[in-house]
């Protein structure tokens, strides 16, 4: 995930999972999808594709856990800007991000991703920004414009990526019982 004929920087994974689940009715990253907890499926796929990855918006044992920044509450710029400011403190070049409720994102899309900035066009939160863009992430957070995934884009002038398979989107019971059986395995669809 660099030019060419050069090193490719570090990449780290950074799994959203802060939001309320309101739409679920329980707390959705530990709802399971084929035997497996959405949040235990996004850590897995962003291990396989990442030099290290961090759980943001929530404690999970074992993992590198952060903070939404400034604080919770801020939807997923809050948990973007903490994985950009832990990626730029820890020698990362880039933060690869997904919600803990995205499933079925294969490596085929991944790759389209590179070089940052980009985003998946269904799925901002699907994204890789340089890990150095925390202080546009926090210039959006403390602005009264748009604090979407959106507008990081844009202010970044990210490349909005269609994916071959579009990824799913757990945001009810029903969006996981309608996932299950179809994704095939690690990296697969859903």
């Amino acid at each position: 995930m660099g030019e060419p004929n050069q090193k490719p920087g570090r990449v780290l994974g950074a799994v959203l999972a802060g939001g309320l689940s309101s739409r679920f009715g329980s707390d959705k990253a530990l709802a399971l999808l084929d035997g497996r907890s959405l949040l235990d499926r996004a850590i897995a796929m962003l291990g396989a594709h990442c030099d290290g990855v961090v759980v943001v918006g929530r404690t999970v044992p074992g993992q590198v856990c952060l903070a939404d920044r400034p604080r919770g509450g801020m939807g997923p710029l809050g948990g973007i800007a903490a994985a950009l400011h832990h990626g730029a403190a820890h020698g990362y070049a880039s933060v690869l991000t997904v919600a803990v409720d995205s499933v079925g994102i294969d490596a085929e899309g991944l790759a389209l991703l590179a070089p940052p900035p980009a985003c998946c066009e269904s799925q901002p939160v699907i994204g890789h920004w340089p890990a150095g863009a925390g202080a546009v992430v926090d210039a959006i957070l403390a602005g009264d414009g748009r604090h979407s995934l959106r507008a990081l884009a844009q202010a970044l002038g990210a490349r909005m990526v269609t994916f071959p398979h579009a990824p799913g989107n757990i945001n009810t019971p029903a969006d996981l019982a309608a996932a299950q059986g179809r994704d095939g395995g690690e990296g697969g669809r859903a």
